[in-house]
């Protein structure tokens, strides 16, 4: 279904490289962003004529779908870029807020007028808004094969020594005093899981596998290569052997070496990786208690895209719909679907008020064309807007709404696990990037327990342009080992050819950034 919501990409980009006031910053990808009026899910009203300003309500928060903590009422969802004035929008100056409603035109809510959409935030405060949204669901316990890549919840104490007894650290003999020593009898020596041996005389010495119990009296394991034996009956040293090669406690794990029952193993917080994993087997735990991961549902928009094939027509491919659930889930939430509802307001809507998942995650429709319908279903089912636009290009259209809660939560901490909540995306893929890691990843990192990671910089080793009143995330490489942060190429917001190759996103403030500037890094969660 082309239309002119399609267009605009070259002015996007330019915008996004700071060559001043952009027509739109997101929207070919999915058809999505934009400045044009918006029209209710299921209403027949009629777009403005052309040339008509924008008909603003009173604040949002009227209709239950306002601007909640960090966000406020006023400049409208494209912040201080112009709107387009061929679908009947008013450019607004840097600053201003929408224009005033025609005679007549007051009050608003879902059947009124249409409500003024919140004023943008600034980047790091979306970033902290959606921190402290959340907090960290209730803890659980689960079996090992089932606990990777959760968070502790409680700290990991060793239930028992490590190792649990002396131990053979190579395959050789276990020997008793200086040498040469006698033989046991022995036909296979000892061999790991064996019960207890019988003690070791002074002066002998027994075949011994790794990690078998070492025998009463033993001083020492002599590695197989550093002795011969002699006529069966004699144990020799090798004349290549090191010196102290059968020195006391020479190749011998003493129990409790690596830790003592009760020691703390690992602190809440923690990623559970297969090591941790091992670790806590070892150490004699069946399960973990975690912080369970949120669960999510990822909604993408726009019936202009293709989900295979090439591009034809004016169809293009969809390149959010494998992008977003297996970043959601690196992030560290478990993706329940990915469902793809084309244009269809009334699919959306059931979507969003049926949805049993944590997090609903929309990719496009975030802006107010005719066919953007993730803000008039955030009105219908009664939503709280605490962010409604995001002051970072690109993905300004970006947004963080509450849903309603489940029902029978118990004081504050128990509402705030117990709300839904709603991310939209804009259609652009770099820009949905940006909503990923300004308003998905610290949300997701709070409810799932994980720390904050450490802060990263680096010096940009070019310049790199920027939006003259907003922040720019761009793509570079980074070494750990280099002070240095590499722009990349290709960082259009709709272009994903940059992001696949970078390591981190770089936060480049407003008006740029000369070579030689320092500038925070965002890891990408791989």
């Amino acid at each position: 279904m082309p239309s002119e919501r399609r267009r605009g990409g070259a002015a996007a980009a330019s915008a996004a490289e700071g060559d001043g006031p952009a027509r739109r910053a997101d929207g070919p990808a999915t058809g999505r962003g934009g400045t044009e009026p918006s029209r209710r899910a299921g209403a027949s009203r009629p777009a403005p004529a052309k040339g008509a300003p924008r008909r603003p309500s009173p604040a949002a928060g009227t209709t239950g779908a306002g601007a909640g903590t960090g966000a406020g009422t006023g400049a409208g969802q494209d912040g201080a870029e112009p709107s387009r004035p061929s679908r009947g929008s008013r450019p607004d100056t840097p600053g201003a807020g929408a224009p005033p409603p025609p005679p007549g035109r007051a009050g608003g809510g879902a059947r009124g007028a249409e409500p003024a959409a919140p004023e943008p935030v600034r980047w790091g405060e979306a970033r902290r808004v959606a921190a402290r949204t959340v907090t960290a669901a209730p803890p659980r316990t689960l079996p090992l094969d089932r606990a990777l890549h959760h968070v502790l919840a409680a700290p990991v104490e060793a239930l028992t020594d490590l190792p649990s007894f002396d131990t053979s650290a190579m395959d050789g003999w276990a020997v008793s005093g200086p040498g040469p020593w006698r033989l046991s009898p022995a036909a296979h020596g000892i061999l790991a899981g064996q019960a207890e041996p019988a003690p070791l005389s002074d002066g002998s010495a027994v075949r011994i596998a790794t990690g078998a119990r070492i025998p009463y009296g033993a001083t020492a394991v002599v590695r197989r290569e550093h002795a011969r034996e002699d006529g069966g009956t004699r144990l020799r040293l090798t004349d290549a052997a090191p010196q102290h090669t059968a020195a006391h406690g020479a190749d011998i794990r003493p129990r409790g070496q690596e830790c003592r029952s009760g020691d703390q193993l690992l602190t809440p917080g923690t990623p559970v990786t297969p090591a941790v994993l091992g670790l806590a087997a070892a150490a004699g735990y069946d399960q973990l208690t975690v912080t369970p991961r949120p669960r999510v549902e990822v909604l993408v928009l726009g019936e202009e895209l293709l989900h295979r094939g090439l591009p034809r027509g004016d169809r293009i491919r969809d390149a959010l719909g494998p992008l977003v659930g297996p970043w959601l889930e690196a992030l560290g939430a478990d993706v329940l679907v990915t469902r793809r509802l084309g244009d269809d307001a009334e699919a959306l809507h059931e979507a969003v008020a049926t949805t049993t998942a944590d997090l609903v995650v929309t990719t496009g429709g975030t802006a107010h064309g005719p066919a953007d319908h993730v803000h008039p279903t955030l009105r219908r089912v009664g939503a709280r807007v605490l962010v409604g636009g995001v002051r970072v290009r690109p993905g300004h259209p970006m947004l963080l709404a509450t849903l309603a809660g489940r029902a029978g939560a118990v004081g504050a901490v128990g509402a705030a696990n117990a709300a839904r909540h709603l991310i939209g995306l804009p259609g652009n893929p770099l820009a949905a990037v940006s909503g990923l890691v300004t308003l998905a990843a610290p949300l997701i990192r709070s409810r799932s327990g994980r720390p904050a990671p450490p802060p990263v910089h680096a010096r940009l080793t070019e310049e790199v342009q920027g939006h003259p009143r907003d922040t720019r995330l761009v793509p570079v490489t980074h070494a750990a080992d280099s002070a240095g942060a590499v722009p990349l190429r290709y960082a259009g917001p709709a272009m994903l050819r940059g992001i696949a190759v970078a390591t981190h996103l770089a936060v480049v403030p407003p008006g740029g950034a000369p070579s030689g500037t320092p500038v925070q890094l965002l890891e990408l969660p791989w």
